[in-house]
């Protein structure tokens, strides 16, 4: 069981090809609160971003910047450099539909792709939830996969084809898992306490794949140590120091995001529903739903289709 696959296809993380900033001279770039994460790669040149209380950081060729909850930012050619809403565009439709915004004046000396990874907030195991707000890898990062990827993107930009499109969607998506992949080799102190410490705990990485595997099974903490020959008292303090909480609690709000997805995607029954993430009855598993989402299932059901 793949762990972090398994949180972003339960999280609905899905990567969009957005703006693509082709800049010369002096310019200055402002978004305003954006749905979703974005995302930069700097595939030629250099620029600056802004983010209030937070130092400018320069970015150069090679280098990728997450900022994971659209927060409002700056890009720009130094800094100090006044920054001015994208001309004549809205920033949201801008980032969705890949547009080229041209900015500044003479020869274009920096290219930029943006991009967007929308999500589901509310689901409980949310991989951008855990991240810090604005997370920057940089080029010089050890010749990882993700250097690759970025001179793929470049390359795509460089030289168009067809499904130029598709093919800069499926490697935003990729770029995402490598560059997740650099941040959590460097041991980030952001992802103590959250599940995304256990992917490095053998015996709670272990632990957290069993119970995804099986979501249905009725786990206590002494069968679930059983499984993985250990003590319940180890498994219970090894768990609760990487994810923050109890495996039985760990479960049933694993078992609420899984019902969530089905509740939103597909027409199943509640009763099949509850079924497939433990429950014998419908009544204890709507219960579980409500103090999970604060909604009862049908209620959640009929807000997530009509907001898609």
């Amino acid at each position: 069981m793949d762990l972090l696959t398994d949180a972003l296809a339960v999280g609905g993380v899905r990567g969009t090809v957005g703006a693509r900033i082709e800049a010369g001279g002096t310019w200055g770039l402002s978004w305003s609160t954006l749905n979703g994460a974005t995302f930069y790669a700097v595939t030629s040149g250099t620029a600056w971003l802004t983010v209030a209380g937070d130092e400018p950081r320069q970015l150069m060729p090679g280098d990728v910047v997450l900022l994971t909850n659209g927060t409002p930012h700056g890009i720009s050619s130094a800094p100090g450099v006044p920054l001015t809403p994208c001309p004549g565009c809205n920033a949201d439709e801008v980032m969705a539909d890949g547009s080229v915004v041209r900015l500044g004046t003479g020869e274009v000396q920096t290219h930029i792709l943006g991009a967007t990874y929308a999500y589901d907030p509310t689901v409980n195991t949310q991989v951008m939830a855990v991240l810090p707000t604005v997370l920057h890898i940089k080029a010089d990062n050890g010749g990882t996969c993700l250097d690759d990827t970025v001179r793929l993107l470049s390359r795509e930009l460089a030289y168009p084809q067809l499904a130029i499109g598709y093919v800069l969607n499926r490697l935003v998506d990729i770029a995402l898992v490598q560059l997740l992949r650099v941040w959590l080799a460097g041991g980030p102190p952001e992802v103590r306490g959250t599940w995304l410490s256990a992917l490095d705990d053998p015996v709670v990485g272990a632990a957290l794949a069993t119970l995804h595997e099986e979501p249905a099974r009725a786990w206590t903490t002494e069968s679930l140590a059983a499984k993985l020959t250990i003590s319940r008292s180890t498994l219970t303090r090894r768990f609760r120091a990487a994810v923050g909480t109890a495996p039985a609690d760990y479960l049933t709000r694993w078992r609420m995001d899984l019902a969530a997805v089905r509740l939103r995607d597909t027409d199943d029954t509640l009763d099949a529903i509850a079924r497939s993430v433990g429950y014998t009855s419908v009544y204890a598993f709507s219960r579980a739903f409500r103090r999970s989402r604060c909604q009862a299932p049908g209620q959640f059901r009929t807000a997530a289709r009509t907001s898609a």
